[in-house]
């Protein structure tokens, strides 16, 4: 009975119309209150676009020469192929700045220390079969003096050993810092295919040239100095250069592409990646070798490079929004109920804790009355026995 009532007719709201300027006044400040929040998040946010994720690819180009007059290197020119050719990875590029170097070194016999070779008391302590992690080389199985004291296996490899030396401080390019670093970015918004580059369209060949990235004056510059990057990092380059490190560029494009409010440039920050703390990392730094071979008189004789440096990752986040009238319109119907709870906040105060003064007892009785029905169901239950007991009865 109850569906078939449901079908056939059409039920709706009651609504009490209460006579109360301080509750006119309390409705109306609370839906402006809602009206205000829905409109600041609705453009602080920027509900009404469409957003994009970006795509992108990077290019960087080092440049810069440094002299070294250590006493190992003696005077050596670095130019760009010494110093950042060594490739670590995509999107990133490497510069050394300090190195420990090993000269003519050939294939032969030799010893190893202690701290690298395996300490022997007899050649069957050195098994040809077993290899030391730490060791340069391939065991002889023979058992050599090192010292007076220690003996250690005798192995084939590049001699003479490279020794356990420190990385040299200051280090030995500390120059690098006044090398300068083109970064090119081209980003791309699939969805609006929108397409955009660091090197802005105001930008000319002149420009280039002669700019230089300062956050104050030349912010949008895509040439920078590797000292000014660590220095924006919060880093002193003279420190980092000994031992290396990770430097993250971060390269964010907050678009709006939006007619009235377009907006897309890149924003560039930067800090450290890697731990410098020795005592909360157990090689801090960043170091790796490599080797150019040659040959002296028939032999064949490299020089062996420890190189310390620091490595630029370049990260590039960011999104484009633009406008959508289906954004706009999910956003704003989405919204409508937050105006439910002004009447769930004036019906609880006027209910509970509405002050005499605001409206009448009366009023406030007669429209809690009305508002809500107390039914007590044994008690309605009982008068209704009651009375088909009484129709019974007086029927004949």
């Amino acid at each position: 009975m109850g569906l078939w009532n449901s079908i056939r007719y059409y039920n709706t709201v009651k609504y009490l119309q209460i006579k109360s300027k301080k509750l006119a006044c309390l409705k109306w400040s609370i839906h402006g209150i809602i009206f205000i929040s829905i409109c600041v998040i609705l453009f602080w946010k920027k509900e009404y676009q469409e957003n994009s994720h970006l795509v992108s690819s990077v290019t960087a180009k080092v440049k810069g020469v440094a002299v070294t007059n250590d006493s190992e290197l003696e005077r050596v020119l670095w130019d760009v192929v010494d110093h950042s050719s060594l490739s670590q990875g995509k999107d990133s590029f490497f510069v050394v700045t300090n190195a420990v170097v090993t000269k003519n070194q050939t294939q032969g016999n030799c010893l190893e220390g202690p701290d690298s070779g395996t300490i022997c008391s007899s050649n069957e302590d050195c098994t040809k079969e077993y290899t030391n992690q730490k060791s340069n080389g391939d065991p002889t199985g023979q058992c050599v003096e090192f010292n007076s004291s220690v003996k250690t296996c005798e192995v084939f490899a590049w001699c003479p050993i490279e020794g356990m030396r420190n990385a040299s401080k200051p280090a030995v390019l500390e120059s690098a810092e006044n090398f300068t670093v083109f970064i090119k970015n081209k980003i791309g918004f699939i969805n609006f295919n929108y397409t955009k580059r660091n090197i802005l369209p105001d930008m000319n060949e002149t420009y280039l040239k002669q700019c230089m990235f300062n956050r104050k004056t030349d912010p949008y510059c895509p040439i920078f100095r590797l000292g000014n990057i660590v220095q924006e990092a919060g880093e002193n380059f003279t420190e980092m250069a000994v031992k290396g490190g990770v430097i993250a560029i971060q390269i964010n494009w907050e678009c709006d592409l939006d007619w009235l409010l377009h907006k897309c440039v890149p924003e560039y920050s930067f800090r450290r990646l890697d731990e410098k703390n020795s005592n909360k990392t157990i090689f801090p730094g960043l170091n790796f070798r490599f080797a150019r071979n040659y040959k002296q008189n028939g032999v064949e004789e490299r020089t062996l490079f420890k190189t310390y440096g620091i490595r630029f990752d370049v990260m590039v986040t960011g999104k484009a929004g633009k406008f959508n009238l289906i954004k706009l319109i999910t956003y704003i119907g989405s919204t409508l109920a937050y105006f439910g709870v002004t009447i769930i906040v004036v019906d609880f105060l006027l209910a509970n804790y509405v002050h005499p003064s605001c409206c009448k007892k009366e009023v406030k009785s007669y429209y809690t009355g009305k508002k809500y029905e107390t039914v007590e169901y044994q008690l309605e239950m009982r008068d209704v026995s009651n009375r088909e007991g009484q129709d019974c009865e007086s029927s004949p």
